[in-house]
């Protein structure tokens, strides 16, 4: 099976202007096309480093605030600069591109600007002709690009269902971090913030984040992790997102041996999301990771819900995430009691991801790093 396209999209910075892009993702999404979605108020060089490391076919950016001229040519330069001129720049901007500017744009080599009126289809249409084809490309020498460019072979061969050599898990050089729990508990926001203290405890630490969003085979995905890491636009870390292609359980078909990769390349830390997971999820099963982490929030309904999450029994640290909502108390109290019926050391912290300094997230990150300091 072809694998679907890979493109990334992105707003730019000092722009906040996101309804049209966030419709264009799903259209594109319908049309069995994967989207790497960065945001809005991005950075040129957020956008190029996120395309290499994705490794898409093309970037789309979508521009209603001026300075569109100078912004995309950036963008095609930087990518030039980093080994990565076959990664296409396309986009628009409703009424805000003029088609003079178009014409300046292109001679700067970015491939097309839609207008507004143009279909929501014919923009999608025009993606799957121009980047559906795969190009032949020289392995490059840059770090980013020679990993990110292995990572697609990877994929590709998981999808063509064909044996390929990984380095062995038991000889990792990386440690590996699995978090896993129910969409909507704060999983990526958490990542994100543990990502800002390895960044600032140690200037030479280099993190890798392996993160998973749903689909199905032969379909689109909206691989959205990115757009709310903040603190992870960084060039010393290292973020790939993947779809789950059809597979069921949170990970993708590739993951293992995605995950092997990065764990041989270098990074002290590799970090790894799964799609949001229900009761009966057990995805880090063959010596996966090294320490597991379940995160939960607060309003996961009766007690008796509890009994049937089978990740309580065997994570090695359960966070309970959003301990600002009101139920929280009796909640760190249920989950407790649960995790006293395992019988085997775990360990509970109480967070709340999105405020700043948050003392739980402190107390999570020393948990995560005790063994390696």
């Amino acid at each position: 099976m072809a694998l679907p396209i890979r493109i990334l999209t992105a707003v730019p910075i000092c722009d906040g202007h996101d309804s049209a892009i966030n419709t264009i993702n799903l259209e594109f999404i319908r049309h069995g096309i994967e989207v790497v979605y960065l945001g809005f108020h991005r950075y040129v060089s957020d956008i190029v480093r996120a395309a290499i490391q994705e490794d898409v076919a093309a970037i789309g950016i979508s521009s209603y605030n001026g300075g569109h001229i100078d912004f995309f040519a950036d963008v095609v330069s930087q990518l030039k600069k980093k080994g990565a001129n076959d990664i296409a720049v396309f986009g628009g901007g409703g009424g805000t591109i003029t088609h003079d500017d178009a014409r300046q744009m292109k001679h700067k080599g970015v491939d097309e600007i839609f207008f507004a009126g143009t279909s929501l289809t014919e923009m999608a249409e025009y993606v799957k002709k121009h980047y559906g084809k795969k190009k032949k490309r020289r392995m490059k020498s840059k770090p980013d690009l020679v990993l990110a460019r292995k990572l697609t072979e990877l994929e590709e061969a998981a999808g063509k269902k064909a044996k390929h050599r990984t380095p062995n898990s038991e000889h990792r050089t990386s440690k590996v971090i699995g978090f896993t729990g129910p969409g909507g508990a704060g999983k990526t926001t958490l990542i994100d913030e543990l990502v800002l203290r390895f960044l600032q405890r140690d200037r030479k630490t280099r993190i890798a984040v392996l993160s998973h969003d749903p689909s199905v085979i032969g379909e689109g995905a909206l691989l959205g992790d990115r757009a709310t890491m903040i603190n992870s636009q960084d060039d010393r870390v290292f973020m790939r997102s993947m779809a789950t292609r059809g597979q069921a359980g949170g990970l993708s078909p590739a993951t293992e041996s995605c995950l092997a990769l990065l764990a041989h390349s270098g990074f002290d830390y590799v970090i790894i999301e799964t799609v949001g997971t229900g009761q009966e999820a057990l995805p880090f099963r063959n010596k996966l990771v090294d320490q597991t982490v379940l995160v939960m929030n607060p309003d996961y309904g009766a007690r008796l819900q509890l009994q049937k999450i089978v990740m309580l029994d065997v994570a090695d640290i359960v966070v309970v995430n959003k301990t600002d909502l009101e139920r929280a108390k009796a909640a760190l109290s249920e989950i407790q009691q649960r995790l006293t019926q395992n019988k085997r050391k775990q360990e509970i912290v109480a967070t709340v991801a999105k405020r700043h300094r948050d003392p739980g997230v402190d107390e999570l990150f020393e948990l995560i790093t005790k063994e390696n300091t």
